[in-house]
């Protein structure tokens, strides 16, 4: 029995005559392939990046496990089409808390159209990623009741300046309502979701040092998909932090250069996490982000020094 997940924060979503990703109960996700070349070029990476001996286990396991593509029923009704067949990364997880973090500085690849590549360019310079080396894609997060789940618009999220991407970051890991306005993130799971030897901060480490060497994929425009379990760390449990890399719609052949742009990005992401972990009781801006009525959702405030920034 397929369905439409409920847990995707960023990407391709199903809406005006455009089929969406699918989901079944046995931990599979089903991502329709797309038309022109993105979607052949996703179809032959997943293909040669799983029979790739070159790749080590501990660098594989960050990669969602690929079934093979299959024509199924596209989400629209449109009729049968050909999916990507996909490990639904958050299956099993009772209340994912998910963020999709797109890298790099530059999303186009060089072979694309010149149209492409400006279009690309004027989106990457109009949200965080040319100044930052990455953009938050869009974020789902649970609160510590199961009726509190904080999704903001993915526009609101994408063009966030600097002191907005760290107070989002930090209430990604807060333990207080992600609904309340009024509330300052107290990141108080930090530690257990950034930290540690098997965090998220660990895991982000353990890939730049693979992709500071490997030369084989250029992932461009790839995002990175951090996601933990908020309800068990609440209770005091592990809170199940992972890591995984996904859209590989623009993937190009590394022909033996270093993914410069892609490392840099990460390198930016690891640089804000490590300063939440580090550097806590620094001045935290107040950010507040205008929704579709025009009222400003206030994202945090600090008590020793603020900064008002109205998005």
């Amino acid at each position: 029995m397929l369905k439409v997940p409920d847990h995707q924060v960023a990407g391709h979503q199903g809406s005006h005559g455009q089929p969406g990703p699918l989901i079944d109960d046995s931990g599979r996700f089903y991502k329709p392939l797309q038309d022109d070349d993105r979607g052949a070029i996703e179809a032959a990476f997943y293909t040669s990046f799983s029979s790739n001996t070159r790749v080590p286990d501990h660098i594989r396991r960050f990669f969602p496990v690929f079934h093979g593509t299959q024509l199924i029923e596209a989400s629209d009704g449109s009729g049968q089409r050909p999916h990507l067949v996909l490990e639904d990364v958050v299956s099993g997880r009772s209340h994912p808390s998910v963020m999709d973090v797109k890298i790099g500085s530059r999303t186009w690849y060089p072979e694309a159209s010149e149209d492409y590549i400006q279009r690309c360019f004027e989106k990457d310079r109009k949200f965080s990623s040319l100044c930052l080396g990455f953009r938050i894609s869009g974020l789902q997060l649970y609160g510590s009741e199961e009726s509190e789940l904080w999704k903001p618009e993915r526009k609101l999220v994408q063009n966030l300046s600097a002191d907005g991407v760290r107070v989002v970051l930090k209430k990604f890991v807060s333990s207080n309502s992600p609904i309340d306005p009024n509330l300052n993130p107290d990141f108080a799971f930090a530690s257990s979701v950034y930290g540690g030897s098997s965090g998220i901060l660990a895991q982000l480490l353990e890939l730049k040092s693979w992709f500071e060497d490997q030369t084989m994929y250029h992932l461009n425009s790839c995002s990175v998909l951090m996601v933990y379990e908020k309800k068990k760390v609440l209770k005091g449990g592990s809170s199940d932090a992972e890591v995984k890399l996904i859209d590989f719609a623009h993937v190009t052949e590394g022909n033996g250069i270093i993914d410069h742009n892609f490392v840099g990005g990460l390198c930016s992401l690891i640089k804000f996490i490590s300063e939440i972990l580090t550097s806590p009781d620094e001045c935290t801006t107040k950010v507040c982000l205008q929704n579709s009525d025009n009222k400003n959702e206030i994202l945090t405030s600090s008590n020793e020094c603020t900064t008002k920034v109205c998005l």
